[in-house]
C-alpha cells in the first residue's frame, strides 16, 4: 500500500468538490437502493460528510494505529442505523467508483489495489467494534419525554426517561432522534448527574438553520418517543487528580458542566471537592437560562459563578467572549480547564486560555471525532 498515492489521488478527487457526493450517492442508491432508507429524506444538508469522511480517512490508512479508537466508535454509532457488514462492501464499491470516475487515466490497477485493501482495513475495524459491542448494548434505546421547559425563546429544556438504564458519565453525550427528524441524529450532553430511576436533562439550543434544533425546541412535548444511542466522548470529564478546576460554558455547552456540578455538590456531602470558578457566556441576558440556580450554588464555599454577556452594551456585568473573560480573571495556571460551546466559541477559549499562559494539556474540550454517519448533525 502507497500512503502518498492514497493521499495524492484524494486531494485530486476533492478539487471536484459537490460533484464528488453527488457521483458517490447517485452510484450508491442506484446500485444498492435498500441503503437509501437509512439516509434522511433531505440529502441538502448531507453534502460530503460520508464520502469526505471516507476518503480522509481511508487515504491515511497507513497510519490507522492512530485512528483506531474513533473507527471503533465509529463502527459502534453506526448500529443505530442498522449498518451491518453487507452495507459496507456496498458503500465500498461505490468510493472505488467514484474514485475511478474522477481520476479518469489516473486510475490504474495499482492505485485501485491501494485503495481496496485500505479501505478494507477500515471497514474491518469498524464492522469487528460494532459486534463485539452488539455483545454488551442494544443498537439504541426506546425513550419518552416526561417534560419540555421552553426556558427561553432559544432554549428548551427536556427531560428524558428511556425503557431500559442507559449509563454515562457526566461530560458524555449521546445522540438523539426526535420523531420529527427521522434519521437526523443529534448529540447532546445529558445536564444531570445520573438519577435512579434513569431519566436525564437535555438543553436544547436553537440552531439557525438546524434541520433538528428548530423543531426540538419548538415541537417536542410531554409522551413523545425518542431514540438514544450509546454514551461517548472521553475527554471532557472531571478530572481524577482533585485539581481546582474552571469551567468556560457557551451557550448551551452548560449542559455537561451542570452534570457535573451535581456530581461534586454529592460528594461535597462527604468528601472535600475542588474548587470550581464557572463562566457561563451568552449572547444576550435573559439567555442565561440557569443563572438563578447558577447563583444559588454560589452559597456552596467551592463553587463561584461569573455570567458574561457579549451582545448588550447596557448588561451590567461582565461583557465579551466568555473566553476571553475568563481568561482575563485568571491566571488559572494551577487548574484544570473544562471548555464546552460552539466550535467556534471553543477555538477562541483555547487560544485565549492558552496566551493567558495555561498549558494546553491542561485545557479539556469536548471530542466525539468526525461524524460520517448516515444522519447530519444539525
Amino acid at each position: 500500500m502507497d500512503p502518498a498515492a492514497l493521499k495524492n489521488s484524494w486531494a485530486l478527487v476533492a478539487k471536484s468538490g459537490d460533484e464528488v457526493p453527488l457521483f458517490f450517492y447517485s452510484h450508491l442508491f442506484l446500485s444498492h437502493p435498500e441503503v437509501r432508507e437509512m439516509f434522511p429524506v433531505s440529502m441538502a444538508a448531507q453534502r460530503d460528510k460520508l464520502v469526505g469522511a471516507l476518503g480522509a480517512v481511508v487515504s491515511n490508512a497507513a497510519q490507522i494505529d492512530e485512528v483506531v479508537p474513533f473507527l471503533q466508535q465509529l463502527g459502534r454509532d453506526h448500529r443505530r442505523f442498522s449498518v451491518v457488514a453487507e452495507h459496507y462492501s456496498a458503500v465500498g464499491a461505490s468510493l472505488l467508483a467514484t474514485l475511478q470516475h474522477f481520476l479518469g487515466a489516473a486510475w490504474t490497477s495499482e492505485l485501485a489495489a491501494d485503495w481496496a485493501e485500505a479501505y478494507g482495513l477500515v471497514a474491518t475495524v469498524m464492522v469487528q467494534s460494532a459486534e463485539e459491542s452488539a455483545e454488551e448494548y442494544p443498537a439504541w434505546w426506546s425513550g419518552e419525554v416526561l417534560g419540555v421547559d421552553r426556558r427561553t425563546m432559544d432554549v428548551t429544556i427536556v427531560q428524558i426517561h428511556p425503557e431500559r438504564p442507559l449509563e454515562y458519565r457526566p461530560g458524555q453525550s449521546v445522540a438523539v432522534e426526535i420523531p420529527y427528524r427521522p434519521r437526523r441524529w443529534r448529540y447532546y450532553s445529558p445536564a444531570n448527574a445520573p438519577r435512579s430511576d434513569g431519566s436525564f436533562e437535555l438543553h436544547i439550543g436553537l440552531v439557525p438553520g438546524g434541520q433538528v434544533s428548530g423543531p426540538a425546541v419548538r415541537s417536542l412535548k410531554r409522551g413523545d418517543p425518542v431514540r438514544i444511542g450509546a454514551p461517548v466522548g472521553d475527554t471532557l470529564k472531571l478530572p481524577e487528580d482533585g485539581r481546582d478546576l474552571v469551567m468556560i460554558a457557551g451557550g448551551t455547552g452548560l449542559a455537561p458542566f451542570r452534570a457535573m456540578l451535581e456530581q461534586l455538590d454529592r460528594r461535597a456531602q462527604s468528601s472535600q471537592v475542588p474548587r470550581v470558578h464557572l463562566f457561563h457566556g451568552a449572547r444576550m441576558p435573559w439567555n442565561l437560562y440557569e443563572h438563578k440556580q447558577l447563583t444559588s450554588l454560589t452559597r456552596r464555599p467551592w463553587f463561584s459563578y461569573t455570567p458574561v454577556v457579549s451582545d448588550d452594551s447596557s448588561y451590567p456585568g461582565e461583557r465579551g467572549q466568555v473566553g476571553a473573560v475568563a481568561a482575563a480573571r485568571g491566571p488559572w495556571t494551577d487548574r484544570t480547564a473544562l471548555v464546552c460551546g460552539s466550535p467556534a466559541m471553543v477555538r477562541h477559549t483555547v487560544a485565549d486560555l492558552t496566551e493567558a499562559g495555561v498549558p494546553t494539556t491542561a485545557i479539556h474540550t469536548e471530542s466525539l471525532g468526525i461524524t460520517t454517519s448516515a444522519g447530519s448533525q444539525q
